[in-house]
């Protein structure tokens, strides 16, 4: 069963890779914005209702554990992540490295269930990879809201009237 639900889970997360290369790629093709940038993570939260079952609670020290791992794989998607100014509108610019990163990200992520869930139920790997996804989509997401209100502010600035 265990096997099961690991295969099961993994697909899941190849699909909504692919869904992520997808949405990115729709992206840049539109001027991105601030609401752009801070639903995704908003509509994610609603995953933590899954804690209000004890099978997929977690401890403090997995959160932790959880929450830094994901800080540090947003790392890849914040490099990868950066805005470029066309026709007097920011739009999320395309790299190539995008894909990579998430393929890799996946792997690895993949190899870390494999290894974890040896030790703990898959109750508490799923809960634990929600936080890991959850810490870098919000701290990917907060670099992005961070260089789109830069970028967003030098363009004000090189639109002001000289006095």
């Amino acid at each position: 069963m265990n096997t099961l639900l690991l295969v099961a889970s993994t697909i899941a997360g190849a699909i909504m890779a692919t869904i992520m290369i997808f949405v990115r790629k729709k992206a840049s093709e539109r001027p991105a914005s601030v609401k752009k940038i801070i639903i995704p993570p908003l509509f994610m939260s609603t995953g933590a209702l899954m804690f209000l079952f004890p099978e997929f609670r977690i401890s403090s020290s997995q959160v932790a554990e959880a929450l830094a791992v994901g800080v540090f794989f947003s790392i890849f998607l914040i490099i990868t992540s950066k805005f470029e100014v066309r026709d007097g509108k920011i739009y999320l610019k395309p790299s190539k490295f995008f894909i990579g990163v998430l393929a890799g990200l996946l792997l690895l992520r993949v190899t870390i269930k494999l290894i974890i869930g040896q030790s703990i139920s898959f109750g508490e790997t799923s809960g634990m990879f929600f936080v890991l996804a959850f810490g870098m989509i919000v701290s990917w997401r907060v670099a992005m809201l961070y260089k789109y209100m830069k970028l967003e502010k030098e363009m004000d600035t090189t639109k002001a009237p000289l006095s």
